[in-house]
């Protein structure tokens, strides 16, 4: 036999290490370990409305709370019993053992987790020696009896029992047998997964590999991997479980958790399904990550965040020229996956390091065939550059950047839904009625129906002028009742200029269906928000299919 020959034993455990990694389960924790993120506060309405999203991405196991702990995670699991109806995942509750010194059966938040109704049960236990003797107060023998006797008593009441091991990474380094007596107890109750826990999210990959592959060789059953990412690793650490042979890995959405959060499932799965060729996620769930990434944030009142792998805004987003030139070629030069497997999309970002295949690529985006038109090209980037050059940016705002495309378009120019007059705002302080500060702005225009005045209040002089703005137009474009603005950025330029900079304000606005992002700039906040205004206001009638009137 050569001296690279595999033994019987190694091979044994390789096909070990294989299936796990072939049959990964994914459990969801967003619900409990997610909500523990700093400013963020779920109902239960808000509970009930992400699960069904997270059964539809496709996941195993959907953590709901804590019940008999928290009265509001009680009503959840009472409220899911009657009215989620899950396809893909089951509902676990999650819990502690039973106290030191007492029974599980006579343990109140034991009783609670089974009066849940849920089919699974998540029981965290302490691994880490230190933590039992310090924080529950016992001894090593009667946590092990705790961890022994809870799992024993649940998966007798008909539940699967899943184990996290809380702490096990530090525990398993400090002593790993007491570590690896926890997890070999809880395999004996009948524990159909125990879960190691980087509680404190300070691991790094080559260390979750060594550990994980030492308990492994020494244990049967499944084993998880539960991550935090306080060293910036959640994501690799679980990925490097998985590989040692982790067949159960959990996480929450978009990384939610406390201190910097936990692993980010969708990077996992997309990850492990795309890279690995393991199938986690029920039916064509991946594919839907991107929506479902954004459905979340919405409903924890979270900004999604445009720079997360695979399901952010950004994800696949190119903005230098030599990029264009390669894409134009051949997209995957640039990318490494199609984003349509994560429900995503390319995006050509429009800059002053764009070149012509940039504004080419960008044109083909919104719809236009600009191939070939050499003379077009060449206007449309020198125009992008020169106001890029007084502080216009367009990689954030497409809406305004397919206004100057239409604008240099021989037979696409701008629809002319009205004409300005003027318009003016003004603020006024009140000393005498508790320091009030009243905004107020006037707008006067011409449509098809005659000429308009209109004066609004607002809260704020930009917010006076976007309601002045809208009542001069409602009269003839009621259409833009259903625009509204839900997102306002102001940046300083040149601040060396201190008062005089100029000014540069995005606007994001939202029929209730899609947004679309306007740039203005200006020597003062007004002039500028006044131009991305009136910018959205153009964009989404032309977008409605409205003829100027």
């Amino acid at each position: 036999m050569s001296s690279t020959a595999t033994t019987g034993p190694a091979r044994a455990e390789q096909a070990r290490v294989e299936q796990a990694r072939a049959t990964v389960q994914v459990y969801d924790t967003t619900l409990r370990d997610g909500a523990q993120q700093e400013g963020m506060n779920l109902s239960v309405a808000d509970k009930l409305a992400i699960a069904p999203l997270l059964d539809e991405l496709g996941v195993g196991y959907i953590e709901g709370g804590w019940p008999g702990a928290i009265p509001k995670d009680t009503e959840f699991f009472a409220r899911a019993a009657k009215e989620l109806d899950l396809r893909h995942a089951r509902l676990a509750a999650f819990g502690s053992t039973c106290k030191a010194g007492s029974q599980p059966h006579e343990d109140a938040q034991v009783r609670a987790l089974v009066e849940s109704e849920a089919p699974v049960i998540t029981l965290v236990a302490k691994s880490d020696l230190r933590h039992v003797e310090r924080a529950l107060r016992t001894d090593g023998q009667e946590n092990l009896r705790m961890i022994a006797a809870t799992v024993r008593y649940l998966v007798g009441l008909g539940r699967e029992v899943i184990l996290d091991a809380e702490h096990f990474f530090d525990g398993y380094r400090y002593d790993p047998v007491y570590a690896l007596s926890c997890v070999r107890t809880a395999f004996d109750a009948g524990a159909a997964t125990v879960v190691l826990c980087d509680t404190n999210g300070g691991m790094l990959p080559d260390w979750v590999t060594q550990v994980v592959s030492e308990v492994r060789a020494a244990t049967e059953g499944r084993l998880g991997m539960h991550a935090h990412n306080d060293s910036g690793c959640a994501v690799a650490n679980t990925l490097a479980a998985v590989a040692a042979g982790a067949g159960h890995v959990q996480g929450t959405v978009n990384g939610y958790g406390e201190r910097t959060g936990n692993a980010d499932l969708l990077t996992c799965v997309a990850n492990l399904q795309l890279k690995h060729g393991t199938t986690v996620l029920a039916e064509d769930g991946l594919a839907e990550s991107s929506r479902i990434s954004h459905a979340i944030s919405e409903i924890t009142n979270i900004s999604p965040y445009g720079r997360q792998p695979y399901v952010g805004a950004s994800a696949f987003a190119h903005k230098a020229g030599l990029h264009a030139s390669a894409i134009r070629v051949d997209p995957d030069l640039y990318q490494h996956i199609d984003p349509v497997a994560v429900g995503n999309d390319m995006r050509m970002l429009v800059s002053e390091m764009a070149g012509r295949a940039s504004i080419e690529l960008k044109g083909r985006e919104l719809g236009f065939d600009l191939a070939g038109q050499a003379e077009l090209l060449g206007r449309v980037t020198q125009r992008v550059k020169d106001a890029e050059a007084a502080g216009y940016t367009y990689d954030a705002a497409d809406a305004s950047f397919e206004l100057l495309l239409r604008a240099e378009l021989e037979h696409g120019r701008v629809p002319h839904f009205f004409d300005v007059e003027s318009w003016r705002t003004f603020v006024e302080h009140r000393p005498g009625k508790d320091g009030q500060v009243d905004s107020e702005a006037t707008v006067k225009l011409r449509t098809g129906h005659g000429r308009m005045i209109s004066t609004g209040e607002g809260n704020g002089p930009v917010n006076a002028l976007d309601h002045a703005l809208r009542g001069a137009l409602v009269g003839t474009y009621p259409e833009i009742e259903d625009f509204e603005l839900i997102d306002y950025k102001v940046r300083i330029l040149d601040t060396q200029q201190g008062t005089d900079a100029t000014i540069r304000v995005l606007i994001e606005t939202s029929d209730g269906v899609a947004s679309w992002s306007t740039v203005g700039v200006g020597t003062n906040i007004i002039e500028a928000s006044w131009e991305a205004l009136t910018e959205s206001i153009v964009w989404g009638l032309l977008h409605h299919g409205v003829e100027p009137r």
